[in-house]
């Protein structure tokens, strides 16, 4: 991807590129930005908008790293905290904002933020930006930014509404891709598991006491059900911490920070994390709960596999969810293996009530008095 966008961004032109994980994005748009910092800091000149508040930390601190050298001031602009930090750096001045559009906003509604001199826009991330209602919010940074400007779009998937706002914010753009038809990474080994929904959390325990998996995420389509996962590990003596919306700022700091670190070896995690999370090292995605559709799943996969690493991907299919996982196999165009998997004993699912058998024609007998029955024979 740098390769392809680089060029293009250095000459100026506006830019719109498809972008799968692990193809080095964030540097594409970044070095070229990097390389137009000159002189002391004021007001931004450079502005990227990002879905998450997650993403917006990583790709803050990648142009840190980037633009050391060139003493480049950058500042993440998201909500979840207090606004003092985050106003007393931009009064010092800065080159680089990237930011959420919620706190943006704000921002320049408290008049803390000059947008007037930014000379450079990337959405980040488009298609999320647009899965989490931001459109509106565009539209009002994109009315609030005057002068020239070069636009750059990176996306992962080239839907038609993405392709509406990159025809409405950027001009004549150069149109650039890494290997758009193949959605998935090669450097990730993707297996299915088929395994009753009342036993997953057993099979996950199994997975998880595999020799070589030392730092693995995995996806549960809700907040209530990460939740109710990390207590069933504890139960079982596998620590593991949540993450979701319902997470503070300052928490999911510390939950992400323990992951990097290797002292929370398990991060249950809901959509949230499948794009913009940048953990080092994940050796294993385990879908708990089968994604919504290919593209949710090669978002949540993509998290491992990258920068040249290997990666694992095990996904979940339970008795109901055969025709669904057959479509996410198709339209993902995944070489899925199958995977074996024996459910050892001594492992209790604890997130799942005990089944009992149902008996059709049977009159349902009260445990005491079945007692009392057996005292008297």
């Amino acid at each position: 991807m740098q390769e392809l966008a680089i060029p293009h961004l250095r000459a100026g032109r506006d830019l719109f590129a498809q972008a799968q994980t692990g193809t080095g994005k964030t540097g594409a748009f970044a070095l070229p930005i990097l390389e137009r910092v000159a002189g002391r800091a004021s007001a931004p000149f450079a502005l990227v908008i990002v879905p998450t508040r997650e993403l917006c930390a990583q790709v803050a601190a990648e142009f840190q790293t980037l633009g050391r050298g060139r003493s480049a001031r950058v500042v993440a602009l998201y909500g979840g905290v207090g606004y003092r930090d985050q106003e007393a750096a931009l009064r010092r001045g800065v080159h680089v904002a990237v930011a959420t559009p919620g706190r943006l906003i704000d921002l320049v509604a408290r008049r803390s933020l000059d947008l007037s001199k930014v000379r450079v826009l990337v959405l980040d991330e488009a298609d999320r930006l647009l899965d989490l209602g931001f459109a509106p919010d565009i539209a009002r940074i994109v009315a609030l930014l005057s002068g020239p400007r070069q636009t750059a779009l990176f996306s992962a998937t080239l839907t038609a509404d993405v392709r509406t706002i990159a025809k409405r914010y950027t001009t004549d753009p150069a149109m650039v891709a890494v290997h758009p038809e193949r959605p998935t990474v090669e450097a990730i080994d993707q297996a299915w598991i088929e395994v009753r929904e009342v036993d997953k959390v057993t099979a996950l325990h199994e997975l998880l006491g595999r020799s070589g998996v030392e730092r693995t995420l995995v996806f549960r389509r809700t907040k209530h059900g990460a939740d109710k996962l990390v207590k069933a590990l504890d139960r079982l003596g596998r620590p593991a911490r949540a993450l979701h919306g319902n997470v503070g700022q300052r928490e999911r700091e510390r939950v992400l920070e323990g992951f990097r670190r290797g002292t929370i070896p398990t991060l249950v995690a809901t959509n949230l994390a499948a794009r913009g999370l940048h953990v080092d090292d994940i050796g294993h995605v385990v879908n708990f709960d089968l994604p919504e559709n290919a593209d949710t799943y090669v978002h949540r996969v993509g998290r491992t596999g990258r920068a040249g690493r290997r990666g694992i991907a095990y996904t979940f299919v339970n008795e109901m969810q055969r025709k669904d996982f057959e479509d996410i196999r198709r339209l993902a165009k995944v070489p899925f293996r199958r995977e074996p998997l024996t459910l050892r004993g001594g492992a209790p699912d604890h997130a799942t009530a005990v089944r009992t058998p149902r008996v059709t024609g049977a009159r349902r007998v009260h445990p005491s008095a079945a007692r009392r029955a057996r005292g008297r024979r």
